[in-house]
C-alpha cells in the first residue's frame, strides 16, 4: 500500500487532460440485503470477463478538472464494507485495456495502477443493487413518499438546519437557492450525512465498470463508470491520497450529497474556505455544492414561491399529449389550460411548466404543474418521484423547526 501512495503522490505532478463526465447521486441505503448471492455472481462476472480476452475494447476515460477534492482524512477513518473475496481483475482484458488508456492518456505509470487494481474487491453487492427492478410492479408516489417524509427524517433535518443556518442563509444568499431545497436533498440522499456509504469507491466503480450485469444499457452504464472510475484515479493523483480512502456508495457516490467524482470536480464547493472540498466531512462544502449544483443546471433564483402547483385534469383526456415530454419545463399558462389542465392557484403567467403525474398503484394518480426549479431538481435524479419527496421534505423540516 504505501509503494502505491507514494507513487500516486509521485504522479501529482504529471500532465493532466481536462473533460468532464455526466453523474447522479446515489444512496446505499439497501446495500446490506443484496450481499447473499456474492460467490456465484462473481464466479459468473468473472468468467464472462475473461471470455473477452479475445476482443478489443475502446477506453472510454475522461479526465477531470485540476479542482479541490473530497478529503481523504473522514473516510479513512470509516468502517469499510468489502463484501467478497479477492479477485484479480488485473486478468481481466478489458482491464488491462483500461490501464493502458489511462498510461497514454493521462500519463499514469503503469506500475502504479497494476499494484491498485491488484488490490481492488470484487464488490456483488453493487451488481445486485444496479440490477433493475422486476417488471409489472405500478408505481406508488404515497408508498415512495412515505419512506422519506417520516418522523425521524424530520426530526434529524431539524438539527442539521439549526447547525448549519448560517451556512444555509450564505448559500440561499449566493446561489438563489431556498434553504428548504437543500435540506431536503441531503436528507433524502443520505439522513443528514447518517448514511454516506462504506464502500471503497476504487472497489464499486471498478467493479460496476467492468461487471455490470447483462441489461439492455449495459454498454452505456459500464462507459459511464469507467468515466468516473478515471476521474476517481485522476483525482487521487491530484491531491496525493490513497485511492482506496474514497469511500461512498455501492454505485461510488460520496459524501452528505452523494456527488460522483466527476461531479465533485464540476460543482463541489470549498464553501467553508478551508482550502478543500470535504464532501464528506464537511456539511457546509456539502451545503453550497449542492446549491452550485442546483444552479447550473437551470434554477432559476427570480422564480418565487411554489416549485409544482396541484393540479385538476378534464375527463376530455386532451392534456395526455403534455405528459412525458422531458425533463424541461416547456409550456405556457394557456397551453396547459386549453389542454384542460386547472391549478389550484394561478400560474405566473412570465413562466413555463410541464405536466408531471404521480401514480398511486391502484389509487388516483395525482397530477401537478412543475415549473423550471422542479426540473432543476430532477437533474440531481431523474425522477418525478424523487423531486417531489425533496419539495416535501423540505417542507416538513421548515415547517418543524422551532419558532
Amino acid at each position: 500500500m504505501k509503494l502505491i501512495v507514494t507513487l500516486f503522490a509521485a504522479l501529482a505532478l504529471a500532465a493532466s487532460a481536462h473533460g468532464d463526465a455526466l453523474a447522479a447521486p446515489s444512496s446505499d441505503s439497501q446495500a446490506r440485503s443484496a450481499q447473499a448471492k456474492t460467490k456465484a455472481a462473481k464466479a459468473k462476472a468473472a468468467a464472462k470477463a475473461k471470455s473477452t480476452n479475445a476482443k478489443s475494447s475502446k477506453v472510454r476515460s475522461t479526465a477531470a478538472k485540476a479542482a479541490p477534492v473530497v478529503a481523504a482524512g473522514a473516510a479513512a477513518a470509516s468502517v469499510v464494507d468489502t463484501d467478497n473475496e479477492h479477485v484479480n481483475f488485473l486478468e481481466w482484458q478489458p482491464v488491462r485495456e483500461f490501464i493502458d488508456g489511462m498510461v497514454a492518456q493521462h500519463g499514469f505509470e503503469r506500475a502504479a495502477l497494476e499494484a491498485l487494481f491488484g488490490q481492488v474487491r470484487y464488490i456483488d453487492t453493487a451488481v445486485q443493487l444496479v440490477k433493475p427492478a422486476p417488471p409489472g410492479k405500478p408505481k406508488n408516489w404515497q408508498a415512495y413518499s412515505a419512506r422519506f417524509i417520516e418522523p425521524i427524517r424530520i426530526r434529524a433535518g431539524v438539527r442539521f438546519w439549526e447547525a448549519n443556518a448560517e451556512a444555509l442563509k450564505r448559500a440561499e444568499a449566493a446561489y438563489g437557492v431556498p434553504a428548504e431545497i437543500i435540506v431536503g436533498i441531503i436528507g433524502i440522499e443520505t439522513i443528514y450525512g447518517r448514511d454516506t456509504g462504506r464502500f471503497r469507491v476504487l472497489d464499486s466503480l471498478t467493479t460496476l465498470a467492468f461487471a455490470y450485469p447483462d441489461s439492455p444499457n449495459q454498454a452505456a452504464r459500464q462507459a459511464f463508470f469507467r468515466d468516473e472510475l478515471a476521474n476517481t484515479l485522476v483525482l487521487a493523483r491530484e491531491r496525493g491520497y490513497d485511492p482506496f480512502s474514497l469511500l461512498g456508495s455501492f454505485a461510488g457516490a460520496v459524501g452528505l450529497p452523494q456527488f460522483m467524482p466527476s461531479n465533485i470536480l464540476k460543482y463541489g464547493v470549498d464553501f467553508d474556505n478551508d482550502g478543500r472540498v470535504d464532501l464528506r466531512g464537511s456539511s457546509v462544502d456539502a451545503i453550497g455544492s449542492v446549491a452550485n449544483f442546483l444552479i447550473q443546471h437551470g434554477w432559476n433564483p427570480e422564480h418565487r414561491g411554489p416549485t409544482a402547483y396541484a393540479a385538476d385534469v378534464s375527463p376530455t383526456r386532451a392534456w395526455e399529449s403534455l405528459l412525458g415530454l422531458g425533463l424541461e419545463a416547456t409550456l405556457k399558462p394557456e397551453a396547459l389550460r386549453a389542454a384542460g389542465v386547472v391549478t389550484s392557484t394561478p400560474l405566473p403567467a412570465e413562466n413555463l411548466y410541464g405536466l408531471i403525474d404521480l401514480q398511486n398503484g391502484a389509487e388516483p394518480t395525482e397530477y401537478w404543474v412543475a415549473n423550471d426549479n422542479f426540473y432543476a431538481i430532477t437533474k440531481y435524479n431523474r425522477s418525478y418521484f424523487y423531486a417531489m419527496s425533496v419539495v416535501d421534505l423540505g417542507r416538513a423540516v421548515r415547517a418543524a423547526r422551532p419558532e
